[in-house]
């Protein structure tokens, strides 16, 4: 082989691995809300740890309810089409 054609080739496997390792960064378990998800009952967002909801309902005018339990402890988050969010934590 020539010198041209190690330089190719060399050249095609950096790219295919650059490639490789760009995907890989954006499959890497990010959701398009900048979450990463994980296997235990919290998810890490901005790079802090933050319980995963137990149940979230979205309505089709853009509103959300998500509801998280810690302990005995309830945290309602509700949040309308315009934005707002109002958060409610009751403990029983």
């Amino acid at each position: 082989m020539t010198r041209r054609a190690i330089m190719f080739a060399v050249g095609g496997i950096a790219i295919a691995a650059l490639a490789a390792g760009a995907a890989y960064a954006q499959s890497g378990g990010q959701s398009s809300t900048g979450t990463q998800s994980t296997p235990f009952n919290y998810e890490i967002k901005d790079g802090k740890r933050v319980p995963k909801p137990t149940s979230t309902v979205t309505n089709a005018d853009g509103s959300s309810r998500e509801e998280i339990r810690q302990g005995n402890c309830v945290t309602v988050k509700e949040k309308t089409p315009d934005g707002a969010v109002k958060t409610t934590r009751k403990c029983d």
